[in-house]
């Protein structure tokens, strides 16, 4: 899917990377809590999780920061024309940030349908924590979670509290072993 839809091979590259990257994270938290979860679908989670992140992407080669908001919806009407279902098209549209709601969306007037984007199952909530830990920044980086909680917290001390129940959930993940194409090491 990645290679069908990137539309070169340097957003390909960060896009893929970073997937991958969202994936040995996932694998590492199951691995040290014994999540009872279905492991097959975090990892497709995980690897399509930012597959509109491709949309997004103009003609001269570059990302259009100001939407990137509408990458979630924009992976979930991509997977819908490849024909997935919707278990997996919703690792997509509900991974950003620590959620999405409503009031989200018209408090900051983001350029998406007003409506809650929230994970719900575990699954969903794990690929969605996951992510949290590695940006597609250049270069790309590692975050701890003392840093991702420093950076969530401009949208609101409920948005920490969220993070921090997902981290009581699957704990803290181990990035001080690398992890393949990740870049550089967790920022405290």
């Amino acid at each position: 899917m990645h290679e069908k839809h990137a539309p070169s091979a340097e957003a390909f590259a960060l896009v893929h990377t970073h997937c991958e990257v969202v994936w040995s994270i996932a694998e590492r938290l199951v691995s040290a809590s014994r999540l009872d979860v279905d492991v097959e679908l975090v990892r497709a989670g995980c690897l399509l999780h930012d597959i509109g992140v491709y949309r997004l992407y103009g003609d001269d080669g570059r990302l259009d920061h100001g939407n990137y908001i509408r990458h979630g919806l924009l992976g979930h009407e991509l997977l819908g024309h490849e024909g997935f279902p919707e278990p997996l098209r919703r690792f997509c549209s509900h991974h950003t940030g620590v959620g999405v709601t409503k009031d989200d969306v018209l408090r900051q007037n983001l350029p998406i349908p007003a409506a809650d984007y929230l994970a719900v199952t575990r699954e969903e909530r794990l690929v969605m924590y996951a992510d949290k830990f590695h940006s597609k920044s250049r270069p790309s980086a590692f975050l701890s979670p003392d840093a991702y909680a420093a950076h969530v917290r401009r949208f609101g001390e409920e948005k920490v509290t969220a993070f921090q129940a997902l981290r009581a959930e699957f704990g803290d993940p181990d990035l001080d072993r690398p992890v393949p194409g990740g870049g550089a090491s967790a920022r405290p």
